[in-house]
């Protein structure tokens, strides 16, 4: 992953409710969730949510594929980690790190 892709996946979760958005979609996994779902769930009027998914769909960390009628949205857990790879490639200088648990040996 190159700088300008993290980047443009941090400008995405940058905004409010692009972030509360990716986290519903973290939060129910691979079964997705519908525009119209999200909207009900997010109290979000349709139109706003169709902006802010484009603007995550664009940075790559959200998915959508058709069923039926209906769109369904999925988390790019991939391109998560991936953004979670870069921002952590260096971490505590070179050094081997703790377990999560125990925190980091920076």
């Amino acid at each position: 992953m190159d700088e300008n892709e993290v980047v443009r996946s941090l400008a995405a979760l940058a905004h409010p409710v692009r972030l509360q958005v990716f986290r519903a979609l973290v939060v129910v996994g691979q079964t997705g969730l519908t525009p119209g779902t999200m909207a009900e769930a997010l109290a979000m009027p349709p139109a706003s949510l169709s902006f802010h998914l484009k603007e995550l769909v664009h940075a790559g960390l959200v998915r959508h594929e058709r069923a039926g009628r209906n769109l369904v949205y999925r988390a790019a857990y991939d391109r998560m980690n991936a953004v979670l790879g870069y921002l952590t490639a260096h971490c505590c200088q070179g050094a081997q790190c703790l377990e999560p648990a125990a925190g980091c040996n920076c």
